[in-house]
C-alpha cells in the first residue's frame, strides 16, 4: 500500500530456535550411533557394550555409576527421547517470535528506495530519524520504531544467537569485556606472567633438578605457551559474545586481537614496559616518573629493532610452520576424541574435523607483523626484507589452508575492508617512531622533527576523515561504485513504474536449517540443492524414519557394507 510498485516475494519471521537446533544436533548424533552399532551387530553378530560417560572409553575400571550398557539399546532410547523433545520444541517454536523478519523484494531498486526512506536522516527539533511512507497499517504496526538494514547471507547468520539481543546482549558483552580487560590489564605480556609465577615459586622446583637443559627450556616453554594463550583468550571472548553473524564475530575478533597484539608485541616492549598497569602509571602518575627511571634514549636506539627483526624471522618460519601444522585444531580434535562416548561418536568426530577459516584471527596476526615491520622500517631498515619474506610465506601458507585444509567461510566484504581501514595504524606508528627518534636526538624544534610532526598530523587527519567520516573515498583500496541515479529517478516518479525492473538473483531462503523440512512441497532452498553435511537424506532401503536421516549415516552404512 505504501509502495504501490513493490512486490514482496517472501517474508520470513524469525523465531527462537536455539534449543531446537541443540536438540536436532543431539538427535542426529544419537541416530548415527544407533545405525553404526546396528550395522556392526548385523555384521559381527555380537552386541557392543559402551560406557556412556564422557571419556568412558578411557576408564579401565568399573565403578558404581560408570557401568557399561548395551550400545543399541542406549542409543535407541536416547534417540526416542530426543525425538520427542525435538517434536515438542518444534510445536512451540511459533509461540516464540523474535520480533524480526527477513523480507525479499523483486529487485534491488525498490529495496534501495525502502532502505533510503527508513534510514534517511531528517531533523525535527531534537529528534533525528527517517520518515518512511505511511499506510493505513503504519500506526498499528509502529512502523516508526522499525530498524531496516540489508540482510546478510543466510549461511552467514548464527540462527541460534538471534534470541540473544537488546539489553541482554549488551550486558553479556559488557561483562565479558570487563573481565577480559581486568585480566589483561595486569597480565598484558608473557614476561609479566612469568615474573608473577616466580613470586609464588612455581618454577623453583624445576631449578632443583640441576639439569641445564630443563632449567633453560622450561621458562622459554612457558613464555611461548602464554604468548599463544593470551591472544586465544581474546579470540574466545568474541566467540562468547554471541554475535548474530559470522562476519561480525570475525570483525570483532580482528579488532580486539589486533589491538591487544600491538600492545603486547610492539608498544610495551618498545617502551620498556611490562604491562598496561605500568603503561597507565607512566602516563598519568607523576610520582612514577619521579621515582622510576625510563630512559627513552635507550628505548629508541636503532639497536632496539634487533629484537623485532628476530620476532619477524620467527614469525616467518616458526609461525607459518605452526599454521601449516594447525596444532590448535589438532588439540581440539584430540579433546573431542577423548570426550566421545563410543566408536560411533569417534567416527563422527573424524568426519567433522574441518572448520571454517578464521579470517579475524588470521588478519590480526598478519597485520600485527606488518605493523611491526612498517614501524621499524625507517629506524631499522634491515627488518624490511624479512617482513617481505614473512608476507610471501604467509601468502603461500594461507592459500594452501584456504584451498585444502579449511571449510569455505561465507563472510561479507566488511571484514576485508575493515582490515584495510585498520592497518592505517601502521604508517601512523611509523611516523610516531620517527618523530620520537628525531626528538630524542635533535630536539623537537629541529627541522626534521617539525617536518615529521606536520606529516604525522596530516596523516592522522586524513585517516580519521576517511575511516570515521567517509571522506577521501578515492584513496581507498576498495572502491565500490554505487549508482544512485536510477533510485532517485524512480523515487521522484510517484505514479510511474520503474524504468528497469531487473529480477533479483536467486538466493537462499532465510530460514533456519531445522525449520526447512516444514516448507511446503515443491519449495526448495539453495542449501537443500547444494547439499548439506547433516541434512541430506540417506538410502530409503535401510531406513524406517526417513524424516530423521542424514548424509553421514549413508556414508557410514556404505563403508560398513564394503
Amino acid at each position: 500500500e505504501a509502495y504501490a510498485n513493490c512486490t514482496v516475494l517472501e517474508a520470513r519471521p524469525c523465531y527462537d530456535v536455539a534449543r531446537l537446533m541443540f536438540l536436532d544436533a543431539e538427535r542426529k548424533k544419537a541416530e548415527r550411533g544407533r545405525i553404526y552399532f546396528t550395522n556392526l551387530q548385523s555384521k559381527e553378530n555380537t552386541p557392543s557394550m559402551i560406557n556412556p560417560k564422557p571419556c568412558g572409553h578411557l576408564c579401565c575400571c568399573v565403578i558404581r555409576g560408570c557401568e557399561e550398557v548395551e550400545a543399541i539399546e542406549y542409543y535407541t532410547k536416547l534417540e526416542e527421547k530426543l525425538k520427542d523433545d525435538y517434536k515438542r520444541e518444534k510445536e512451540k517454536v511459533n509461540e516464540k517470535p523474535l520480533g524480526m523478519a527477513f523480507v525479499t523484494f523483486h529487485n534491488e531498486t525498490i529495496t534501495a528506495i525502502i532502505l533510503k526512506d527508513f534510514n534517511a536522516c531528517k531533523c525535527q527539533g531534537c529528534a533525528c530519524h527517517g520518515e518512511p511512507r505511511a499506510s493505513s497499517c503504519s500506526e498499528s504496526l509502529h512502523v516508526s520504531n522499525w530498524t531496516v538494514s540489508y540482510a546478510p547471507d543466510p549461511q552467514n547468520i548464527y540462527w541460534e544467537h538471534l534470541s540473544i539481543r537488546g539489553f541482554i546482549w549488551w550486558i553479556r558483552c559488557l561483562v565479558i569485556n570487563v573481565v577480559l580487560f581486568i585480566l589483561l590489564f595486569f597480565l598484558t605480556t608473557p614476561a609479566i606472567i612469568i615474573t608473577t609465577m616466580d613470586k609464588f615459586n612455581v618454577t623453583k622446583p624445576v631449578e632443583y633438578l640441576n639439569n641445564p637443559i630443563i632449567t633453560q627450556f622450561f621458562p622459554t616453554l612457558l613464555l611461548w605457551c602464554f604468548s599463544a594463550l593470551l591472544p586465544t583468550i581474546v579470540y574466545y571472548s568474541a566467540f562468547f559474545e554471541a554475535h548474530w553473524t559470522r562476519s561480525g564475530e570475525n570483525r570483532t575478533t580482528m579488532h580486539k586481537c589486533y589491538t591487544f597484539l600491538i600492545f603486547m608485541v610492539l608498544l610495551l616492549p618498545s617502551l620498556g614496559l611490562s604491562s598496561l598497569d605500568v603503561f597507565f602509571r607512566w602516563l598519568f602518575d607523576k610520582k612514577f616518573l619521579a621515582e622510576a627511571a625510563v630512559r627513552f634514549e635507550c628505548v629508541f636506539l636503532p639497536d632496539n629493532g634487533a629484537f623485532f627483526v628476530n620476532y619477524v624471522i620467527a614469525s616467518a618460519f616458526i609461525g607459518n610452520a605452526m599454521d601449516l601444522l594447525r596444532i590448535p585444531g589438532l588439540l581440539m580434535y584430540m579433546i573431542r576424541l577423548c570426550l566421545a562416548r563410543s566408536a560411533a561418536e569417534r567416527r563422527n568426530v573424524k568426519r567433522h574435523q574441518a572448520y571454517e577459516f578464521q579470517f579475524g584471527a588470521a588478519y590480526a596476526w598478519m597485520m600485527c607483523v606488518f605493523t611491526v615491520v612498517m614501524t621499524y622500517s625507517i629506524t631499522c631498515p634491515i627488518i624490511v626484507p624479512f617482513g617481505l619474506m614473512y608476507m610471501l610465506l604467509k601468502h603461500l601458507v594461507d592459500r594452501y589452508n584456504l584451498y585444502y585444509a579449511y571449510l569455505p567461510a561465507k563472510l561479507d566484504k566488511k571484514i576485508h575492508s575493515g582490515a584495510v581501514n585498520q592497518v592505517v595504524a601502521a604508517p601512523i606508528l611509523c611516523l610516531f617512531w620517527l618523530l620520537f627518534f628525531s626528538t630524542m636526538r635533535t630536539g623537537f624544534l629541529a627541522p626534521t622533527s617539525m617536518f615529521t610532526f606536520v606529516v604525522l598530523v596530516i596523516t592522522i587527519v586524513i585517516c580519521l576523515c576517511h575511516v570515521c567520516f567517509g571522506h577521501f573515498k578515492y584513496l581507498s583500496a576498495h572502491n565500490y561504485k554505487i549508482d544512485h541515479t536510477e533510485v532517485d529517478a524512480i523515487e521522484n516518479r510517484q505514479n510511474g513504474r520503474p524504468a528497469t525492473n531487473l529480477p533479483a538473483p536467486k538466493s537462499a531462503k532465510y530460514i533456519a536449517q531445522v525449520l526447512q523440512d516444514s516448507l511446503p512441497e515443491g519449495e526448495t532452498t539453495e542449501s537443500e540443492e547444494q547439499g548439506s553435511q547433516d541434512e541430506e537424506l540417506i538410502n530409503a532401503d535401510g531406513m524406517n524414519d526417513t524424516d530423521f536421516q542424514s548424509c553421514e549415516d549413508s556414508l557410514i552404512e556404505n563403508e560398513i557394507h564394503q
